[in-house]
């Protein structure tokens, strides 16, 4: 099943459980814009390459559309549809205020040189930049995509709409972006996994992890997994896998990954069969790499206890069905990994709280109402006011600590699983702004 297909089919099943009106229910489901551009630059020996790009915009009800931007040769538009989808019920169950969106451009950036990237994500942003900005779009780093992917964004998009540092997040913080946004995800998905353990009396350093994909948010999830004690005792990315029953020094396995570009050669662990690594035996498995990793043909093999989903989609919903059986538990993605999207959330408003006269609230009253609305939402994420790590952390394990309460309200609600707990949470915020904004004027 694509992950469309199995997208739109958790989406059916949570409006099937909420009683949408059959309307409501197919509006929800249809992107708001779908945009396919063609993006031709000068590689460095002077040929010219061709590259398709997409951007969907799911919705808009509770807030500007947000979502990442990825580099990979498997992008396709059913893949950013549904991952466009996915983050409109990932926002919804974060409580934060933007929509869903995706990108991504069919390309292999360890192929391009870094002149050749920065060629193609320009010509990307000019082709779309009459559809992203401030209050409608805001995309920001994914698989391929980084930091300096984001300013390149935010430079080009500058030249035609004037200085916009808001219209991407995941920016260096030179350019205004936030202190902990590198390792939010991963972090995100040690808070959503201390919560679920917590709600079984277990905590994280009883538990043995086994991580696939050692990537930005497989590599810090196991970085902060390991200080808060836990044993991760194998890890996998492209290059190969490496396994320690022992537990994996984890800051020398970073350290080699990123001086030879892989964890394959290792020498603190024995190498591993990749493919194997999903049915080691742990307590806590956390796929972190590509969608649709866990499917029918392996489900069954799978001796974890606990999945968190770090990645997107990453399982197929026929496994599951097979996993439910088995009585694994399953934190799916759209909480488990919200965690990015959260803290940029966090770097979009911060500049907000920038107003601080220090005096009385009238004070205040008065300064705002001296700037038209228009000034204000224009000077968002401009004047340089940051948080510290340490807020931007603390607020961080707020949101996904109350994150899993609701989940778990809806669960009890809805007599169902966790996936289902946050599909209803998430759909169900998204349909009631819809209904409240008048969808059928």
């Amino acid at each position: 099943m694509n992950a469309l297909a199995a997208t739109s089919r958790n989406f059916k099943q949570a409006a099937k459980l909420l009683g949408l009106d059959s309307k409501l229910e197919k509006s929800l489901l249809i992107p708001f814009r779908e945009i396919k551009v063609e993006c031709t630059i000068p590689k460095d020996d002077g040929t010219l390459a061709s590259f398709v790009g997409f951007r969907v915009q799911h919705d808009n009800a509770r807030g500007p559309m947000k979502g990442g931007i990825r580099y990979h040769h498997e992008v396709d538009p059913d893949e950013v549809n549904a991952l466009a989808q996915l983050m409109t019920w990932k926002t919804a169950v974060a409580n934060i205020p933007y929509g869903g969106a995706k990108g991504g451009i069919g390309c292999s950036p360890g192929e391009l040189s870094i002149s050749e990237l920065e060629r193609l994500t320009r010509v990307f942003t000019q082709k779309l930049h009459d559809c992203i900005g401030i209050h409608t779009d805001v995309p920001a780093p994914d698989m391929g995509t980084n930091s300096q992917t984001m300013a390149w964004i935010l430079d080009e998009y500058s030249k035609f709409h004037g200085y916009s540092p808001a219209v991407v997040t995941g920016k260096p913080v030179d350019l205004g972006g936030s202190l902990g946004r590198d390792a939010a995800t991963g972090r995100g998905v040690l808070f959503a996994t201390e919560a679920l353990l917590a709600e079984y009396g277990k905590s994280t350093s009883d538990q043995r992890f086994v991580i696939q994909g050692f990537g930005n948010v497989g590599s810090w999830a196991a970085q902060l997994i390991s200080e808060a004690g836990g044993k991760v005792i194998a890890v996998s990315d492209v290059t190969g896998a490496v396994k320690n029953c022992n537990g994996l020094d984890i800051p020398k396995l970073v350290e080699h990954s990123m001086e030879n570009r892989g964890v394959k050669g290792f020498s603190g662990g024995d190498a591993l069969d990749p493919k194997l690594l999903l049915t080691e035996d742990c307590d806590v498995l956390v796929p972190a790499a590509l969608g649709g990793v866990i499917k029918r043909e392996n489900a069954n093999d799978i001796r974890a206890k606990f999945i968190i989903e770090a990645a997107n989609h990453p399982t197929d919903p026929e496994a599951d069905e097979i996993l439910s059986k088995k009585g694994v538990l399953i934190l799916p993605d759209i909480f488990a990994n919200s965690g990015g999207v959260t803290v940029s959330y966090f770097e979009w408003v911060q500049v907000l709280f920038a107003v601080q006269i220090g005096s009385t609230l009238n004070s205040l009253a008065w300064f705002i109402t001296d700037l038209t609305s228009r000034a204000l939402q224009q000077h968002k994420n401009i004047q340089g006011f940051m948080w510290d790590e340490e807020k931007v952390n603390f607020e961080l394990k707020t949101y996904m600590t109350r994150g899993f309460k609701d989940v778990k309200e809806m669960c009890k609600t809805h007599n169902c699983n966790l996936r289902m707990g946050a599909f209803t949470l998430g759909v169900n915020r998204v349909a009631r702004a819809t209904v409240l904004r008048g969808w059928e004027a």
